[in-house]
């Protein structure tokens, strides 16, 4: 017992140490080759520590080489900047002056309730508020908000109807609302196929944020049915 304990305490140290020596973006913003590597010491570090037959060097010494490994990449991620690009990835622009770029979301495995998510976190609740957004090289979400004016107030949350060329139900339920209404909307802003529109979204006044696939994003103000609140 009293062995594990003394070789659990040296692997801890020399871990504290080598996490210190990798600087502060290693334990904030991680690139993806710093995750793998980051997994691979923590894996490396439990072998020693829970089987005494083997040696403690061995596990020190490989965690030392993940650590020179480390600095190798970081060095060459700093000096060449095709490599950086190759070995951290580049940001991704999944919104711009014309809306949401479908093909950058998709690229990155993503959806346009990933994304609405993302804006929530964000403090933005409605696809208009902002110019640009995008994801950064590690995951973080960034956003520029627009500068004609201020955020509207609203009387509730927007809400995702339609995503990727289908209704959402709950959301449909949730607004009281139903296909009848939005077939009207769409049949109004001279859209003939649900399959054609990527997003549209409502809130509480009427507002409806609408894109379709190749095609630059919309608003406009519908009457909401009776009844219709949440």
């Amino acid at each position: 017992m009293g062995l594990i304990f003394l070789r659990t305490a040296i692997v801890f140290v020399a871990l504290l140490i080598v996490m210190r020596l990798m600087g502060k973006r290693q334990i904030g913003e991680m690139q993806p080759f710093e995750l793998v590597i980051t997994l691979l010491i923590a894996e490396l570090a439990c072998i020693p520590m829970a089987d005494t037959s083997i040696p403690l060097l061995y596990g020190l010494v490989s965690v030392l080489t993940i650590f020179l490994l480390h600095q190798l990449l970081l060095l060459a991620d700093l000096k060449c900047k095709p490599f950086k690009a190759a070995l951290g990835g580049k940001p991704s622009v999944v919104i711009n002056k014309n809306g949401i770029d479908i093909p950058q979301l998709r690229k990155n495995s993503l959806d346009v309730s990933d994304l609405i998510e993302s804006m929530r976190g964000a403090g933005y609740f409605s696809l208009d508020e902002v110019a640009y957004a995008l994801y950064e090289a590690n995951g973080k979400f960034s956003a520029m908000p627009r500068e004609d004016g201020p955020r509207e107030a609203r009387g509730s949350l927007p809400v995702l109807i339609v995503g990727d060329g289908k209704y959402e139900e709950k959301n449909l339920a949730l607004t009281k609302t139903g296909r009848p209404f939005f077939d009207a909307v769409l049949k109004q802003q001279n859209i003939r196929s649900l399959r054609k529109v990527y997003v549209l979204t409502l809130d509480g006044t009427g507002k409806v944020y609408l894109q379709c696939r190749g095609e630059k994003f919309r608003t406009f103000r519908v009457a909401l049915p009776e009844g219709c609140a949440w």
